[in-house]
């Protein structure tokens, strides 16, 4: 395996004509790192991928991979590997051909390339498949048998587009507890776009939350979770609720927020408002209420808390929280 390699993107931007898709975005990931670039449809966080992987050319700023700047680079030397999101395994070739085929293309004598596809295919439980065709794959096993040729080449650093979007939900977990295992006993960086909260949240060192091209948050998932900094990453990582307050907003965690007797008086830590949804989700309650000062907010309660005190919707009720609680954003 490729000794792993810190990764800076400095002022790195990509355009489409007139359109900006990334712009001077700077990051810096050090070796080891499982990294998710996290965001919305059209966010930049794959074009970013792209350009790290060497696919698409950068517009400006430097991508540098270890000691060396990697802009001119093709994607077969710059050390990285790319997963795509469709895994795009040749329909007509064995699992032990699909991964082995990228060894072939370097030139490495059949017995060699056998030797490491094999090695690879039980590195990520699939060597028990190596002569069946893709076709005779379920999608969890596709996704392994694309995972182990990204890595036969021993990149410094994985790059994963979206790699868990095809699979049915129980799958999905299943599978981030198996990208998480490799990543650790590989020891190189991953770095993962998606745009689901979850994933990032179950698999990140580091999440880097992106909004039209540039971004917006980086740091742990905790981190970001608890102290996010503006109204869009508190909205998008969910679990939050943005609330405007005198010279400004602030953010309260859904399961913060406690039911008051409406008949108290208002204060400033304290919204008035209908409940107007009740959804059931086994340990908790989710309640959603429309306020005149915040809008549409919403409350996680427990579930035995709940059904001590049951509410129906239509009904006046307030919440109120704690000062230390509430988050001020930018």
């Amino acid at each position: 395996m490729s000794q792993p390699a810190d990764l800076e993107l400095a002022s790195v931007s990509k355009k489409y004509g007139d359109t900006i898709a990334v712009e001077a975005i700077n990051l810096k990931i050090k070796a080891g790192t499982y990294c998710c670039l996290l965001g919305p449809s059209g966010c930049g966080k794959s074009s970013t991928l792209r350009m790290i992987a060497g696919h698409e050319l950068v517009s400006d700023g430097d991508i540098v991979l270890g000691p060396r700047v990697v802009n001119d680079d093709p994607p077969a030397k710059r050390g990285t590997a790319m997963m795509f999101q469709s895994y795009a395994l040749f329909p007509h070739l064995s699992v032990l051909d699909n991964v082995a085929f990228s060894l072939k293309m370097r030139g490495e004598t059949k017995a060699v390339r056998h030797e490491r596809a094999r090695a690879m295919l039980e590195t990520v439980d699939m060597e028990a498949y190596a002569e069946r065709l893709p076709a005779q794959l379920s999608g969890g096993q596709q996704q392994r048998v694309a995972l182990a040729r990204a890595l036969v080449t021993e990149p410094s650093i994985l790059l994963l587009d979206e790699p868990l979007s095809a699979l049915d939900p129980f799958l999905r977990i299943r599978m981030r507890a198996e990208l998480k295992r490799l990543q650790r006993d590989l020891g190189i960086s991953f770095i993962h776009v998606t745009h689901s909260q979850e994933e990032a949240m179950a698999l990140a060192d580091l999440v880097v939350v992106m909004n039209n091209g540039v971004i917006e948050q980086s740091g742990s998932p905790r981190d970001v979770f608890n102290a996010p900094r503006t109204k869009f990453v508190a909205q998008f990582i969910g679990g939050h609720n943005v609330v405007p307050v005198d010279g400004g907003e602030i953010s309260i965690r859904s399961d913060r927020l406690k039911i008051v007797d409406p008949s108290e008086p208002s204060s400033p830590t304290s919204l008035a408002g209908t409940v107007t949804g009740i959804e059931y989700q086994g340990s908790t309650v989710l309640l959603t209420l429309v306020t005149e000062q915040a809008g549409d907010i919403s409350v996680t309660l427990p579930e035995r808390s709940f059904f001590e005190s049951p509410m129906e919707t239509g009904e006046k009720v307030s919440v109120a929280w704690a000062s230390e609680d509430a988050h001020a954003l930018a």
